[in-house]
């Protein structure tokens, strides 16, 4: 073979194997449906060791009795484990299927496919080490079997203090964030407010929330309005300094032109500067949630007669660390459906922001 013809086949090789590459990816079916099986997997081979693992450590596995549609269902801890697994594997193939016929989904369902399988794998060692053999230290570390057990035995007193935690923290955070940006704007906008309230803000927004309870619980009618009040000053600070940041921030050529269109000053505040600092405001009510949340849980251990903190508080005298390991899987569920359905609004009201920032 010539020098030539050498020359000529190595870059057609490459581009052969440059194009297989490309065609085996999401886009590829069968490459998609393999990302599918894979991501369930994890969940079957944890429900397959619950099942098949023979249980060494003594456990005390109770039958409870669950009504639904009017049905009495008898059932473990094993048995809800292995339900909930199931579930997981069903709503994690459903949503392979409904990506299906669109790239984005597929792409992002493929990326997340590694983590979804070892989240089942952890489960399965974590069902061991927890439940079946019990080498990791008890009662501190109870399995996931044992954590779902608080659910069957206290599901109407863990509902009860879920619902009292909701509406303290609905009624705490609303408050704050509509406290913050209104202060935030008026901060921002009058150059006297900011002379006298933003010191304010920035001497008082550096205090832990926590710090006020004494005084809150003493001049304040009951704990909950204390706890409303400590929520409301922990989500001021952080919403009031971004929006007035944002405020201040916004170009003075966008303020002259609103203004020779005949704009007023009302005008150039509700269509000018607040839209520019809706980032910086979604910013600030990003962080001021996580710090409300911790607030809430705090001051719920600290006098609240309810809640999931309570709740924790509680379990924890009787030693009954998987009732506290149940209570912060239902907040960790809360937090990231409060912070999706932020997200979800941020994303609607900056839409405007679509292929200009960086995702």
């Amino acid at each position: 073979m010539s020098t030539a013809a050498v020359k000529l086949s190595a870059p057609v090789k490459a581009d052969s194997k440059a194009k297989t590459k490309a065609a085996w990816n999401y886009k590829n079916n069968v490459y998609f449906l393999l990302k599918i099986l894979f991501a369930v997997s994890g969940f079957i081979i944890a429900a397959l060791v619950n099942t098949a693992f023979p249980q060494k450590a003594a456990v005390d596995i109770k039958n409870y009795v669950i009504t639904a549609f009017s049905f009495n269902i008898s059932l473990t801890m094993n048995d809800a484990y292995v339900f909930i697994l199931a579930a997981l594997a069903v709503i994690y193939a459903g949503a392979g299927v409904r990506a299906w016929s669109d790239n984005d989904r597929r792409k992002k369902y493929s990326k997340r496919a590694a983590f979804r399988f070892a989240l089942g794998l952890a489960l399965a060692l974590w069902d061991i080490g927890g439940t079946k053999l019990q080498f990791f230290p008890q009662p501190f570390f109870p399995g996931p079997a044992q954590v779902i057990e608080a659910y069957l035995a206290d599901s109407e007193y863990i509902l009860q203090n879920t619902l009292y935690s909701l509406r303290l923290y609905a009624a705490g955070f609303s408050c704050g964030v509509l406290l913050g940006v209104g202060t935030g704007i008026l901060i921002g906008w009058f150059p006297k407010v900011y002379y006298w309230v933003f010191p304010v803000l920035k001497i008082t927004g550096v205090v832990p929330a926590v710090a006020w309870m004494p005084f809150a619980l003493t001049l304040l009618p009951n704990s909950f309005t204390a706890a409303v009040f400590l929520i409301v000053i922990c989500a001021w600070f952080q919403i009031a300094f971004l929006t007035a940041q944002g405020i201040q921030s916004t170009p003075k050529q966008s303020f002259e032109a609103a203004r020779i269109l005949g704009s007023s000053s009302v005008d150039q505040i509700l269509h000018v500067a607040i839209p520019h600092a809706m980032p910086d405001i979604f910013t600030g009510i990003t962080s001021a949630n996580a710090m409300a949340f911790t607030t809430l849980v705090m001051s719920e251990m600290l006098g609240q007669p309810g809640g999931l903190g309570y709740y924790i508080n509680q379990s924890k005298v009787w030693s009954a660390y998987y009732k506290v390991l149940a209570a912060i899987v239902i907040m960790a569920v809360l937090f990231s459906l409060i912070n999706h359905i932020i997200g979800r609004i941020q994303k609607h009201t900056l839409r405007w922001q679509e292929g200009v920032v960086k995702k």
